[in-house]
């Protein structure tokens, strides 16, 4: 006995609805991943457009097809915006409206009240890419993200194609053809659809909850105001790129920074002024130093910079350029930014480099240049010339 369309809908609804609240209850509500919010917006889109296209053949079906094609088309949108947060951040909030727009204005010029494929190539054509854009994301994580993630971005591939040719076969045979019909029409992508939402939610969990994991570590390697290195995560890896000059025989810098007066900042114009004179400097750092170097908040005021292969007097350059590009900045926040010290200390004048001697160099270094009137680099080499 064949399954008539409206049947698997009702049927795809009510897998639709158990998922969300499975996913919702059991993962979302456990691990508040951005990953799974947006899973779970999918679902719900899912299950509202799908339950519109139950009015197809009423007086309602003016508004409810296009409808439908829209939810169906964000959602797809969301299944992107999810996939785009396992990696970096999720897209502009109009380019996740563009295709849902564009579904929406072809839907409805296109006798919607008659026309139960409105607009259909545009919905096609939006959940291809849009689909497919996840697949991208997936491919793009790296290979030891999870376990999971490369059999979803396989099963979103599969899906982009298989509405890529539902495009190609409603443009080519027309929605009432035989191979539109056969291979493409509603049962089987109803049929298709039920399967791949079972099987991705599961493996959604999993990425959702290698999310979570992956914004532990973040919250345990990056100082959240500034979002460089904490102090425990930069001496750690200083520590590793140090044994690696050694092995190499390679010089390196070590800067030590203070901003100056900063006390001062945070009583005459309070601590949001203080964080956002932190938060410059961070940025003014990112602007300046190589992907390659190791920048960490130390405490407080004060941080701290690894320089590989970057001689002392080239470290003081690097400085003064952080401190012009921190001076440049602007800000409604706080009237001005406080002007930077520098300690400066290299691997080269301690044999093999060791980090507690290089911390201590530099920090004398450091107080020095705050003795000395403040807003200036000082390297440990000089401290050491003066005091030979």
């Amino acid at each position: 006995m064949m399954l008539d369309t409206a049947t698997l809908r009702v049927a795809l609804a009510v897998v639709d609805l158990t998922l969300l609240l499975l996913f919702y209850f059991i993962t979302f509500r456990r691990t508040r991943s951005a990953y799974s919010g947006w899973w779970c917006m999918a679902l719900l889109l899912f299950l509202s457009g799908n339950a519109a296209y139950l009015l197809d053949g009423t007086i309602h079906q003016i508004w409810a097809n296009p409808f439908g094609n829209v939810l169906l088309v964000s959602g797809a949108a969301s299944i992107w915006a999810g996939a785009r947060s396992l990696r970096t951040t999720v897209p502009q909030p109009w380019l996740l409206a563009v295709a849902p727009a564009v579904t929406a204005v072809g839907s409805a010029l296109d006798q919607p009240a008659t026309n139960i494929w409105a607009g259909g190539p545009f919905y096609l054509a939006s959940m291809s890419v849009l689909i497919g854009l996840a697949c991208r994301e997936l491919f793009l994580l790296d290979h030891n993200y999870s376990r999971v993630h490369r059999t979803l971005a396989v099963g979103s591939g599969i899906l982009s194609v298989f509405y890529l040719g539902r495009l190609v076969a409603f443009l080519a045979d027309g929605p009432e053809g035989p191979v539109f019909l056969s291979v493409f029409g509603s049962v089987t992508t109803t049929l298709f659809s039920a399967v791949i939402l079972v099987v991705a939610s599961f493996t959604m969990a999993e990425l959702s909850n290698e999310q979570l994991n992956q914004d532990l570590r973040a919250r345990a390697t990056f100082d959240g105001l500034t979002g460089l290195l904490n102090r425990a995560a930069f001496l750690e890896l200083a520590e590793h790129e140090l044994r690696r000059l050694n092995r190499v025989r390679t010089t390196g810098s070590l800067v030590l920074a203070d901003l100056d007066h900063f006390k001062a900042i945070n009583d005459e114009f309070g601590h949001s002024a203080g964080d956002t004179a932190l938060q410059a400097f961070a940025d003014a750092c990112r602007a300046t130093v190589r992907a390659t170097d190791l920048v960490g908040r130390y405490g407080g005021e004060e941080f701290i910079l690894l320089l590989p292969g970057v001689t002392p007097e080239v470290a003081s350059d690097i400085a003064a350029e952080i401190s012009r590009r921190l001076e440049a900045r602007k800000s409604s926040t706080i009237p001005r930014l406080p002007t930077v010290s520098y300690g400066i200390a290299a691997t080269s004048h301690h044999g093999r480099a060791e980090l507690p001697m290089m911390v201590a160099a530099a920090d004398a270094a450091l107080y020095q240049a705050k003795s000395l009137g403040r807003d200036r680099s000082v390297l440990a080499s000089h401290l050491e010339e003066k005091s030979a």
